[in-house]
């Protein structure tokens, strides 16, 4: 039996930035649209051409470019109550636009009637008839978003009803019944979809559009497909106005997978958390580690328990197999995990470790984490502390000393310089400099002492650095842990540091990252490939 094909639509150029804190030029804007293709999206609604000068040049972009799947939707609203279609502006920019496809919201809730656009529910049936009649005239493919379409139907179903009605006799390909301001539950989409469906019959077709305001967007629309709707709208990690859109990954990942509807098919699923990633970084956000299918924690275990289930069958602690979505399983240390996680890791780094090593990380890791240390996002700190447990484990340098001092003058201006004093293969090393703030002047430092003797260790890059207080009661002098996320081009490692003065926190989780750069170099050495440049 052929999967009944389902829509997708993607609103994140349009909806999405209307989010707080969302922009995004409109060269990057032709990024999304690429990765969108990529994915197998089918359409891309991509702003209101004309509307602003970003979306003007955004559609000239698109205009020439070359998409393998998608197709591009231009957003506009229907004919303003004074002026025939032909005559307004906005509806003639759309019909001129080279987009095949036009997206126009017209209003369904009478509280907007009398409020808003103050036209009578007959004169509002014509806007809706005269705007896609003539956008269909003009050889465009319409979709008719029935704004605030629930709150109204809750009200006057029978007007709600004929709002769609009109739109679907002048011509519209599909009617999109909108939850605008994200009031309903599931049950209330499902009834409302039904009786839609019933009292339009199955020619017309109908397609579905959430917002998340009580948490529920994809619940929504999930309900509006189980009772006939043939198209999801949604942007991409469900961003948008408020509390955002339904997340339209969450959307493809739940249809596909458990459901079994047609919607990208499998090899393209297997994009889905990379690219997900990708509008996240590229809108200057850090991915949700909690998101639902993509998300790093979401086929992450923590407790032994679960790991030995995992261990023994993925299926006892997963819904499904974080391959279907490109995102992949993650075995977590803390002190809850069992021997099984520790060997698992172990196993992973080329470690070998026997069971009493095992046992006796697992007791460690529990005294450290008691202390405040966490490595869960870790990684490099916790391969350091099993290659000790191991033996398998030198130390990048002997210390000495570090000294960090912060100066700032009348003027404002600050300074910092840093000197550290270490010990390599039975040489004394002091280098001194100057920094942005004392972890950068600490860095510098030090980087020019080790990197003598360690050379490619002056690849390694400090990407993101984070600071956390974990007992707030004692103010400022409480215990704080610090987290360093590095990389040497090509892989991106963790370290951490926990001390009652963040700057010897932040020493700690520096060497760390070195550390396990040289631990990864001389792995690499011993192997015969070579070092990163």
């Amino acid at each position: 039996m052929t999967p009944k094909k389902i829509e997708t639509y993607d609103a994140t150029l349009r909806d999405g930035m209307q989010g707080e804190g969302m922009s995004l030029t409109a060269a990057e804007k032709v990024r999304v649209v690429r990765k969108l293709d990529e994915l197998g999206v089918d359409l891309i609604e991509a702003g209101f051409p004309g509307s602003n000068p970003k979306d003007l040049e955004l559609f000239e972009l698109l205009a020439g470019e070359q998409l393998t799947h998608s197709q591009i939707a231009a957003f506009g609203m229907t004919r303003r109550r004074d002026v025939a279609a032909e005559d307004d502006p906005a509806l003639q920019i759309l019909a001129e636009c080279f987009a095949p496809v036009c997206t126009i919201v017209g209003k369904t809730w009478r509280l907007h009637l009398e409020k808003v656009v103050r036209v009578t529910p007959e004169e509002n049936l014509e806007l809706i008839r005269d705007s896609v009649a003539f956008l269909v005239g003009a050889g465009k493919r319409v979709i008719y978003d029935a704004e605030h379409f629930f709150d109204s139907f809750r009200e006057d179903p029978e007007y709600s009803v004929a709002c769609l009605r009109a739109a679907a006799v002048a011509g519209a390909e599909r009617v999109v019944l909108c939850d605008t301001n994200g009031s309903s539950l599931p049950h209330q989409i499902g009834a409302a979809t039904r009786a839609v469906r019933e009292q339009l019959g199955s020619e017309i077709l109908v397609g579905i559009h959430c917002h998340n305001d009580m948490e529920v967007a994809v619940a929504n629309s999930l309900a509006a497909v189980a009772e006939g709707a043939t198209q999801v709208q949604g942007t991409m990690n469900g961003i948008g106005e408020r509390t955002g859109n339904a997340n339209l990954v969450t959307l493809i990942a739940n249809l596909q997978v458990p459901l079994g509807y047609d919607l990208i098919g499998a090899e393209r699923l297997t994009r889905l958390t990379e690219i997900a990633h990708f509008v996240d970084e590229l809108l200057n956000q850090n991915p949700d580690p909690a998101a639902a299918w993509v998300g790093r924690s979401a086929f992450a275990h923590k407790g032994g328990l679960h790991v030995a289930g995992v261990r023994a069958d993925a299926s006892t602690f997963e819904h499904n197999a974080p391959e279907l979505v490109g995102n992949e399983r993650e075995l977590l240390v803390s002190e809850l995990a069992g021997k099984h996680t520790i060997l698992e890791k172990a196993s992973a780094a080329g470690i070998a470790m026997d069971d009493a090593a095992a046992a006796r990380v697992v007791e460690r890791v529990k005294d450290l984490e008691h202390q405040g240390y966490q490595y869960e996002a870790a990684d490099g700190s916790f391969e350091l502390l099993l290659r000790q447990e191991a033996g398998d484990y030198e130390p990048l340098f002997r210390l000495e000393s570090w000294r960090v001092i912060v100066e700032q003058r009348a003027d404002g201006k600050v300074e910092t310089e840093a000197t550290v004093k270490v010990w390599l293969d039975g040489e004394r090393y002091v280098q001194t400099a100057e920094g942005n703030g004392p972890v950068n002047a600490l860095d510098a430092a030090l980087r020019a002492a080790i990197v003598q003797v360690h050379p490619h260790l002056a690849s390694v890059e400090l990407v993101n650095f984070k600071v956390r207080i974990l007992d707030e009661a004692h103010g400022t002098d409480a215990v704080t842990r610090v987290f360093i996320d590095a990389s040497d081009g090509s892989a991106v490692w963790g370290s951490t540091g926990v001390h009652e003065n963040v700057i010897a926190a932040s020493w700690q989780a520096l060497v760390d990252s070195l550390a396990f750069a040289e631990q990864g170099a001389a792995r690499r050495r011993r192997s015969g490939a070579e070092a990163p440049s």
